[in-house]
């Protein structure tokens, strides 16, 4: 071992590993289970550091595991389907389908010089017919059970494109892509029943015991239960065939505050008026041009349109209130209708200021109470506040109280209904678009929708698609689209919408756990692996992909995929950080930001190499590759090794936090990992035997084991190897016998092991080490050996730590204060006299005033 050579000892250990089957997970009964799951990559063609970070801590997790006795399933995957490949395709001419597997086939060649636990065996990608084909058949099963559906459904439709686009593809009113005015439209859609669980899936949150507290607030927000109350206004004179308007609140006690009912552009009364009225029809068709996600929703201009309809108060009949349509009302939640209460939200009062319509003061603050003039007050439901004039006769009582006695009242009196709602919809999944799991189903003009026959499973997606004329490429084959009725026999077509990705991804846990069965899941296999133990991924995934996992695991354990104690898949989440770096830039002679690779700049001298412009040096963000502030973990290995590139990412920062990668961070990474080999390069060539210190460093071995294994198990990883570090410096200072080094070195390579895999196997096995140390049992501490039996004390005087003295760890009080009485620094303290107090803290410290 004369230097550290880590690309030809990384290439001869992941050999070792395939050729003797390490990673290869097989059921055992005779061993505990333990599966451990990064969520899985879009192939995008590059892997970045993130990716380095997030599979590297799933990587000392089944690695721990796996020295622990552990049968490990750790696979790998690809969420390969969606639009980036169809535009990427559009963009650059090829085929969707070529271009996300050439893509996988790189990032599969980036990853494996990590060294990573991966059972690749079980590889798949969500785009392989093997896959969609067992996802169609389930989506069947759904059918079956009465768990998917089809409705109308508003839409965002881009007129260019010719495609659904989700909210999140609406900017500022327009396609992401064309710039096109998005177009509102009513289509029929497929949807998941996941609302009829919205209870179960509140409800069960609880028990996520392992899950981060905000991602479980974060769902427990989206699914959105709220009590209140449904009630009527009925309409003073009947308008376009409505005669009433169903309003649902969670805020009846401020009825008394109601200056006006408003609707969703999308109510049915409001489509209904755009018949005779063209102005109002222009409102409603600029509304539905809106971006509908909540941030732009909250932006946005608040826009509103009296219709010239009122209805009457439901407590005071002789009161009417105005009808307005304003475009910050949705159909997704409620009855699409609410009443306006401006003193109290401030959305209804910039509307109503805007408008010139009534702001009336329902409440007050207990102490300074003053009406509402450009600021609505809102209390916490919790806190109690005067109420003016009530209906209900309430007083003083908090917002939580009127809410309960204001729903009682109505009801009471016939008036409405206590109702319990949720914010969660059904989770709708066509998309129209071609680079999707097709949906299984054909239309007959004799028997309607019918599932195609299992039998003639997958429904494959045609090769020969073009995409020169806008819209879903399969609306536009007919020798695809047009099918034989797989019941009647009579010529049909096959649905054309695909579905949302999403969907890919809510089961692929599952089907990890047996990936090449002609069903969606082995009942055994799944019974066995299920559930995953650990699960890995990113913060952005908290509501939508953890969300609709969960219901999917219901609904395949209802059509029988899944057992009943994997309704909830997941037993523990981890949410890592990210990976940021500076971002380097100049700006060119119109002004315009340039951006700059690292690998172009000198930071010394903080130019740019090729010019010598000078740079402006941006503190760290998220790496992105418009910014060009990313470092790509294939050069980072190519000169400094993928034990390094792991290691850095592990040890600057706790997982969950952002770490910034720095050149001298890794630069350090690697000096030490150096460090490291030398060592064992010096302690291979003492002798055996005995030592004068041998005793305090098998201790101190211990010390390391166990905390080293607290770190791991606790998600502490930076922690661990701070430990690492601080072992490696005892034994680099030890004067132990060569007999004590060499095995507290065969302990380092063991506890470097699920970090640095590489390196420890060429140390394990140039100290002997039998077999792979991937495979060694996990080092066990002596809790024994972690009792001290002397102790040191520090002696302060008046504040000032003047000596220590050593004692047995165990000695009482009154016997350490005669030994500190005895001490040469206390006893010239002193004088001859007497302490005025002595403050003894057992294990910590004595303090002597005087």
């Amino acid at each position: 071992m004369s230097r550290y050579t880590a690309n030809e000892i990384e290439a001869k250990w992941q050999a070792a590993w395939d050729k003797a089957g390490v990673f290869k997970a097989k059921r055992d009964e005779s061993k505990p289970k333990y599966y451990v799951l990064e969520m899985f990559p879009y192939p995008s063609g590059r892997i970045h550091m993130g990716h380095v970070r997030n599979y590297t801590m799933g990587d000392v997790i089944a690695r721990y595991k796996l020295s622990s006795g552990h049968n490990i399933l750790h696979p790998m995957g690809w969420d390969a389907f969606g639009m980036p490949a169809e535009n990427a395709a559009m963009a650059i001419g090829g085929h969707p389908k070529d271009w996300t597997y050439n893509n996988i086939a790189d990032m599969r060649a980036q990853m494996k010089p990590l060294g990573l636990s991966i059972d690749w065996s079980r590889e798949f990608a969500t785009c392989d017919p093997e896959y969609y084909g067992q996802q169609q058949a389930m989506f069947i099963d759904f059918m079956d059970k009465g768990l998917v559906y089809r409705k109308e459904a508003v839409v965002n439709w881009d007129p260019v494109d010719m495609t659904v686009l989700a909210n999140e593809q609406v900017i500022d009113g327009k396609g992401w892509r064309s710039n096109a005015p998005v177009e509102r439209r009513e289509l029929t859609q497929w949807f998941f029943k996941i609302s009829d669980y919205s209870e179960e899936l509140l409800t069960a949150l609880d028990g996520l015991k392992n899950w981060p507290e905000k991602v479980r607030i974060m769902q427990a927000n989206w699914i959105g239960k709220s009590r209140g109350l449904q009630f009527a206004f009925n309409l003073t004179e009947p308008a376009a065939g409505f005669d009433k308007i169903e309003v649902f609140t969670t805020r009846p006690d401020t009825l008394n505050g109601a200056s006006f009912v408003g609707i969703s552009p999308d109510h049915p009364l409001a489509r209904a008026l755009e018949a005779g009225n063209p102005a109002l029809a222009e409102f409603n068709a600029e509304c539905r041009r809106m971006d509908t996600t909540e941030a732009a929703m909250e932006k946005a201009e608040k826009k509103g349109f009296d219709t010239g309809l009122t209805v009457q108060h439901p407590v005071y009949p002789d009161k009417t209130l105005p009808v307005w349509i304003a475009n910050f009302i949705l159909m997704g939640y409620g009855t699409g209708a609410i009443f306006a209460c401006p003193a109290h939200d401030q959305r209804d009062l910039d509307f109503s200021r805007k408008y010139g319509l009534p702001v009336i003061d329902t409440f007050y603050a207990l102490e300074n109470p003053a009406p509402v003039e450009n600021e609505a007050f809102v209390p916490p439901k919790s806190e109690p506040v005067k109420w003016i004039d009530h209906f209900a006769g309430l007083d003083v009582a908090t917002g939580q109280e009127a809410v309960d006695t204001t729903i009682d009242w109505f009801e009471a009196k016939g008036l409405g209904k206590g109702v319990t709602q949720y914010r969660l919809r059904d989770w709708g999944l066509s998309r129209q678009r071609y680079w999707g799991c097709p949906i299984p189903v054909v239309h007959c003009d004799t028997c309607g929708v019918v599932p195609e026959k299992k039998e003639n499973l997958p429904v494959e997606l045609p090769y020969d698609v073009t995409f020169d004329t806008p819209g879903n490429p399969l609306d536009c084959h007919p020798t695809w689209r047009d099918c034989n009725c797989p019941s009647c026999g009579k010529p049909a077509k096959r649905e054309t919408d695909t579905m949302d990705t999403f969907v890919d991804s809510s089961w692929y846990y599952a089907r990890f756990t047996s990936p090449h069965a002609k069903t969606p899941t082995d009942l055994d296999d799944a019974t066995y692996w299920m559930n995953v133990d650990q699960y890995i991924g990113g913060i952005e995934h908290a509501i939508l992909h953890l969300l609709y996992s969960r219901f999917f695991a219901r609904a395949m354990h209802i059509t029988g995929h899944l057992p009943a104690k994997a309704i909830e898949p997941f037993d523990a989440l981890f949410t890592q950080g990210m990976v940021t770096h500076e971002i380097y830039r100049t700006t060119d002679n119109k002004g315009r930001p340039v951006y700059h690779l690292p690998e172009e700049v000198d930071l010394e001298t903080k130019t740019v190499k090729a010019t010598g412009e000078p740079l402006e040096i941006i503190p760290s963000a998220k790496m992105s590759k418009s910014k060009k502030n990313v470092v790509d973990p294939v050069s980072i290995i190519d000169s400094f090794g993928a034990d390094t590139a792991r290691w850095f990412v592990l040890s600057d920062s706790p997982p969950e936090r952002d770490v910034e990668w720095t050149a001298s961070g890794a630069e350090a990474a690697h000096k030490f990992l150096n460090r490291v080999w030398n060592l064992c390069d010096k302690i291979a060539g003492l002798p055996d035997g005995t030592g004068q210190s041998d005793d305090d460093l098998i201790r101190a071995m211990h010390h390391a084991i166990h905390d080293v294994t607290a770190g791991i198990e606790g998600f502490a990883f930076n922690t661990s190897i701070a430990k690492i570090y601080a072992f490696t410096n005892t034994l680099s200072k030890s004067k132990a016998g060569g007999t004590a080094q060499k095995q507290a070195i065969r302990v380092l390579a063991q506890l470097m092991s699920p970090f640095t895999p590489h390196l420890s196997e060429d140390i394990w096995t140039h100290q002997g080490g039998e077999g792979l140390v991937t495979q060694a049992p996990w080092p066990q501490h002596d809790p024994e050996m972690l009792v001290q039996d002397t102790i040191t004390l520090p002696i302060q005087i008046n504040g000032k730590r003047r000596s220590e003295i050593a004692v047995p760890a165990d000695m009482p009080k009154e016997e350490i204060e005669k030994i500190a009485l005895a001490n040469k620094a206390v006893i010239k303290a002193l004088d001859g006299g007497s302490p005025k107090k002595m403050i003894i803290v057992p294990g910590r410290i004595v303090n002597v005033v005087i």
